[in-house]
């Protein structure tokens, strides 16, 4: 895949429809080497488009998910302390000589960044949510973005044998630093327009044709303009679609009831149940064509 209009097409294939705009970051990013960065709100399919390209290309998927407190021992390796401590047992008065063995490869247990790096063919590396990690992790990563090699004390460097695809995720839910943006390409995936949600309904749900995805999209897209505390995502817009294609719906307009007793695929909170009223939500139906 060479340009944007190959790539959108083959992602559409594993059921992700792109943009004009995130397919060019994801042709860049192959063609330059370089992660990807990907922001935006929850929700909205940063998440999918890893495993979108996971599937394009046939490959393996290793995920990082990152957390508060995540550190290098869990992300990147750890050794084997059981297996080193029968080693030494079974070595004892010869402390020296097996040193240098139990800390060998042998003896190493690989985490997803240093398995991401020591495949023979190319995995996509998808590093999920890298805003909830700690300043300090996101340190510990910028040798990894910058040369594909890391450095274990015990072992040296190590340089990567393929280089991964590597994508990014972040929520915004803190600012992430200047260094690690200057190692990777950048989007910002925003919520789907309303023909666009349609297809990507359309290409997930078995079931769904194409005037009620349009209406479902419509109307998420008018829920969304609402002053919710959890605006729904594109997954929240699956979830609604599925429910509403397995009770045989066929016209938001005909199945009025149901609408109203499915939002819950949408809503997610009860502050955010209590403005999405039967009173809204009928107001919103009413534009919808």
């Amino acid at each position: 895949m060479k340009n944007r209009e190959e790539i959108a097409e083959a992602l559409a294939k594993s059921g992700y429809i792109a943009d004009g705009e995130l397919a060019t970051a994801i042709s860049l990013m192959q063609r330059l080497r370089r992660p990807l960065l990907l922001e935006g709100e929850a929700g909205v399919g940063k998440t999918e488009v890893a495993k979108a390209l996971a599937a394009v290309h046939a490959t393996e998927l290793i995920r990082l998910q990152c957390y508060e407190g995540l550190d290098q021992s869990s992300a990147l390796y750890e050794w084997n302390y059981q297996r080193q401590l029968l080693a030494i047992q079974a070595h004892r008065g010869d402390a020296d000589s097996i040193e240098d063995q139990i800390f060998s490869e042998k003896y190493l247990l690989e985490r997803p960044l240093l398995a991401a790096i020591r495949r023979d063919e190319p995995p996509v590396l998808l590093i999920d949510e890298i805003d909830r990690a700690d300043d300090e992790f996101e340190a510990f990563l910028l040798e990894l973005l910058s040369d594909f090699q890391v450095s274990i004390p015990e072992l040296g460097t190590i340089k990567a044998i393929s280089i991964p695809h590597v994508v990014l995720t972040s929520n915004s839910t803190r600012e992430l630093s200047d260094a690690l943006r200057r190692r990777c390409l950048y989007h910002y995936v925003d919520y789907p327009d309303v023909e666009r949600e349609a297809r990507i309904i359309m290409a997930r749900i078995d079931g769904a044709s194409a005037s009620l995805s349009l209406q479902i999209a419509r109307m998420v897209e008018s829920i969304r303009k609402e002053e919710l505390r959890k605006v729904p995502g594109v997954a929240e817009t699956l979830d609604w679609a599925a429910a509403l294609v397995g009770l045989d719906v066929r016209d938001l307009h005909d199945a009025r009831e149901i609408v109203h007793e499915t939002l819950m695929c949408l809503v997610k909170t009860q502050e955010d149940k209590v403005r999405v009223t039967r009173e809204v939500a009928e107001r919103i139906l009413g534009k919808v064509a």
